[in-house]
């Protein structure tokens, strides 16, 4: 009997990778499919010429496909796994996490106001830094300021401090009271948690981010922080993107309309949205965010505490009636017929990118799209719940 359980072992393990090698080529054909037909009919409605999707299944098969070349128009070279895209304010979870870890190490409490930390702004004094990170601050958010707009239409290669974005909606009278209720999406805060980063560490942003994250062991070897612009040789990788949005909060930005915007600062962004990946990378870091040892169970609990996006009030979890939350950093959402997701749509001027985490399957997916049109255009939401459909028809 043991000698007859041993060879159906040994049979088990030999045929397993054969059979799970076929299904997974047979679920990379299905992928590919799908960001093809994407790219066939989404193209032209939303200047879109390149696409990277990354699936992690189960923590132990990646399987990575891509549609398109770098330029808008047929023109560049055949999109790879290897091109990075810029992903915008998935950056939010970098900076977030930092803070919890600079928490975990007993430097700082999530709690403690940026009256502590940042006494140059006494109008926002009594703002904890929990209310930073999960938009419930009040502050507005500097890049829905005309002026700054303008500002950066008028120079995109130009290196905005910190500061000076801040500036932008600083109140005049450091004395006026600083609304502290309700849910607004602001950038403003995540400029102000990367300042408390560097100013509970004693070290620069950059530095911690490589540190703790980008050099650390986490397998990010293509992913990339810079305050201003990137190298050549990582802006080589970066397809062109492309800025075609029409909403009328962004008419202050025409001047960049159609325009290959890669190349541009990113100063503006900076611990709001300022990382670029590749979209294998940036699915091994959802996964490390989720599930991963980079954050004690405290610090993860209170990354996954959820305020409702309707009320800022603190929301147990999501729902029919509350179907978005937001926690520190990260987003989650109730989907029809799929269920609770964790998820991020980062957008820069010219690149939408999106991360989703499946936790009862275990399935993390990411992608990325070399372009930006109104929200009226943006597709993303189409592309993820083809993945989800062609994933759940697979079996995952």
């Amino acid at each position: 009997m043991i000698r007859l359980l041993s060879l159906a072992l040994v049979t088990l393990l030999l045929c397993a990778p054969a059979a799970a090698s076929q299904s997974d080529a047979a679920l990379k054909a299905a992928l590919q499919r799908d960001v093809n037909q994407y790219l066939a009919t989404r193209s032209k409605i939303e200047h879109l010429s390149a696409i990277s999707l990354s699936v992690s299944l189960h923590g132990s098969t990646v399987i990575n496909v891509t549609a398109g070349r770098t330029q808008y128009g047929g023109g560049g070279q055949p999109i790879t796994p290897r091109n990075i895209f810029q992903i915008g304010s998935n950056t939010k979870a970098f900076t977030s996490v930092a803070l919890l870890q600079l928490e975990a190490e007993g430097k700082l409490t999530i709690d403690q106001t940026i009256g502590r930390w940042l006494p140059q702004y006494p109008a926002w004094k009594n703002v904890t830094i929990r209310r930073l990170l999960n938009m419930t601050s009040g502050i507005p958010t500097y890049d829905n300021n005309p002026q700054m707009l303008t500002d950066y239409a008028k120079s995109p290669k130009r290196y905005f401090k910190i500061p000076e974005l801040i500036a932008y909606v600083y109140p005049t009278n450091p004395k006026a009271p600083s609304a502290t209720t309700g849910y607004s999406y602001s950038n403003t805060n995540y400029l102000l948690a990367e300042l408390i980063v560097e100013a509970a560490s004693h070290d620069s942003y950059p530095n911690e981010l490589n540190k703790r994250f980008l050099q650390s062991g986490l397998g990010l070897h293509d992913t990339f922080y810079a305050p201003n612009q990137y190298p050549a040789g990582i802006l080589a990788r970066l397809p062109a993107a492309y800025f075609v949005n029409d909403d009328p909060d962004d008419k202050p930005l025409a001047p960049l309309f159609g325009t290959n915007v890669s190349v541009d600062s990113l100063s503006w962004m900076q611990g709001a949205g300022g990382i670029s990946a590749t979209m294998q990378d940036l699915a091994r870091w959802a996964r490390g965010l989720y599930t991963g040892p980079m954050l004690p169970p405290k610090q993860r609990a209170e990354m996954l505490s959820l305020v409702s996006t309707k009320t800022g009030k603190p929301l147990a979890k999501v729902s029919k009636d509350e179907p978005r939350g937001f926690g520190l950093g990260v987003a989650q959402m109730m989907v029809p017929n799929i269920g609770t997701i964790w998820f991020y749509e980062g957008e820069s001027l010219g690149f939408r990118t999106v991360h989703f985490y499946l936790p009862t399957e275990d399935v993390v997916v990411t992608f990325s799209f070399n372009s930006r049109p109104g929200s009226a255009n943006d597709g993303a939401g189409k592309l993820a719940t083809t993945v989800y459909k062609t994933l759940k028809t697979a079996g995952f």
